[in-house]
């Protein structure tokens, strides 16, 4: 094997995220520490690990590489994402923060459930079993995704070591350092993946021409295949852009960032915090998009250069970084299609230890574990997760892996309304709550495996499971907890405390 400077940056990059983890190793004293970092990270951690652990490899393969072959009207996916992004940090950031602190200072969200509704086991029970369930086939996803790039990059390379060299990093940074390395990496990560999506479209754009040239090619591009490339509508219906705008409301449920509002040191620093994430997503999700959209004006006007692609569009990235950047620049931004997967997939890790650990260890087997004992069983968990989504991964084809693209849907569906509406609404029962949330879980499946495919057979516009799910979710925690007689007094003195104090720390 060559030692050429693409090899050597991704050593070097794999070298410093190990060597975070061991920092991060030795400021851990305690279980809190090893999952939320002892809520002390300020605005710029919180802000960009929240975005690192929210934007997977899709953001540099699937998004660059949908928007070159369908146009600019795949980017109505970005649009409801921005969207959702901003409502999360506005609606739910400081005031979690709050209510965790208040209900038990709860450290997962199936704990905070569990205090927030009067100490509910079955609430507990469900919301960790759900996290599990779909954060496992998530990591297996993340497995692949990262050993599919190592294919992709270095072809000599067979699946089986593509698929340890790409998981072996994230698992060992996470099981030693936890949370605090999770989160310090996602850092690095996340500023690694902004560099490239910064540099990536405008090299484009400057080897296609500029705006006269690249104007030109997706005009020709767009005669010639009957594609409308520059539209923002494009074929789409306003069922079709409802579907793509509402991956937004999945934000609201998404255990793995809503760990990040938890885990900040004050209410004040999620207000920096947001500021700062919100800049970095626009960037990054305008970047991914913008080189998909130049790539169509590049490749038609080198169509000799299109073979760099090996016929998959999601390697748009990949080829047009490997074709116009110096191999030592090449290395650097190409390790940002390393930090997306690697970020996201730690998150996930890290949230399966913790359910399992916290949840269901702690809460229903040892209530009187040390804090060194649940440090060690968490580390565990993080190798007993890894297992079993390398197991899964280890057959790409496998057809669990399909359901990791509505993982999304059915987080949302079933964490969105419970969150929002328990930080919102005092009126709110456990009964309520554990119908609602059940509720947004099962419609997202069956919409997933009957609804949409009869919708297919009868040649009708499918509608996205998360629109479904949020609403009748929503709607059945409202109902039920309308019916059901009031709150106990305890949780309603916690719900109203907790929103004094955070009316309280907003105000300064």
């Amino acid at each position: 094997m060559n030692f050429n400077p693409m090899y050597i940056t991704f050593g070097l990059y794999l070298v410093l995220v190990l060597g975070i983890g061991v920092t991060a190793y030795l400021a851990t004293k305690n279980f809190n520490d090893y999952m939320l970092g002892g809520r002390s990270l300020g605005a710029f951690v919180t802000a960009m690990s929240a975005g690192a652990s929210d934007m997977s490899g899709w953001l540099l393969m699937g998004l660059p590489g949908t928007v070159y072959l369908v146009g600019l009207s795949k980017s109505w996916i970005a649009i409801g994402l921005v969207v959702g992004a901003y409502l999360n940090w506005r609606l739910v950031a400081g005031r979690l923060r709050v209510h965790t602190e208040h209900n038990g200072n709860a450290i997962t969200l199936p704990d905070y459930f569990y205090h927030r509704f009067g100490k509910s086991t079955r609430i507990k029970l469900a919301s960790a079993a759900i996290i599990l369930f779909f954060f496992t086939i998530y990591c297996a996803s993340g497995i692949v995704s990262g050993a599919r790039l190592f294919q992709n990059l270095f072809p000599e390379i067979s699946y089986m070591q593509a698929m340890w060299l790409g998981a072996g990093a994230t698992i060992a940074y996470t099981f030693i350092g936890g949370f605090l390395a999770v989160s310090w990496t996602d850092t690095v990560q996340a500023t690694l993946m902004i560099f490239a999506l910064v540099a990536a479209p405008v090299m484009v754009y400057l080897a296609a021409g500029g705006a006269e040239q690249v104007s030109a090619a997706v005009q020709a591009a767009s005669a010639a295949s009957g594609k409308q490339y520059a539209s923002l509508f494009g074929d789409l219906t306003w069922l079709g852009i409802l579907s793509a705008a509402a991956w937004g409301l999945g934000y609201f449920g998404q255990p793995h960032i809503l760990a990040r509002f938890m885990a900040a040191d004050s209410v004040k620093s999620l207000t920096g915090a947001r500021r700062i994430s919100m800049v970095w997503m626009v960037a990054c999700l305008g970047g991914a998009i913008l080189v998909g959209y130049f790539g169509i004006a590049y490749f038609g006007a080198h169509p000799d250069e299109t073979a760099a692609m090996r016929g998959d569009h999601e390697r748009v990235f990949i080829a047009l970084t490997m074709l116009l950047f110096n191999p030592w620049l090449a290395g650097i931004i190409l390790s940002a299609i390393l930090a997306a997967v690697m970020s996201t997939l730690s998150a996930q890790l890290l949230l399966c230890s913790s359910a399992i650990t916290e949840d269901f260890y702690k809460g229903f087997f040892r209530p009187d574990a040390t804090q060194k004992e649940l440090v060690w069983i968490g580390r565990g968990m993080v190798l007993a997760v890894s297992a079993l989504a390398i197991i899964i991964a280890a057959d790409p084809a496998s057809r669990v892996l399909d359901l990791v693209s509505d993982a999304w849907a059915g987080f949302g569906a079933a964490f969105g309304p419970l969150v929002l509406l328990s930080l919102f609404w005092r009126r709110l029962t456990e009964k309520g709550a554990f119908v609602g949330m059940v509720a947004g879980a099962t419609t997202v499946i069956v919409w997933i495996r009957y609804v949409n495919p009869a919708m297919k057979s009868a040649d009708m516009e499918t509608l996205y499971s998360l629109v479904p799910g949020f609403i009748i979710s929503a709607l059945a925690a409202w109902l039920v907890s309308l019916w059901d007689k009031p709150p106990a007094a305890e949780p309603l003195q916690r719900f109203d405390a907790a929103r004094q104090a955070y009316r309280t720390e907003a105000e300064k």
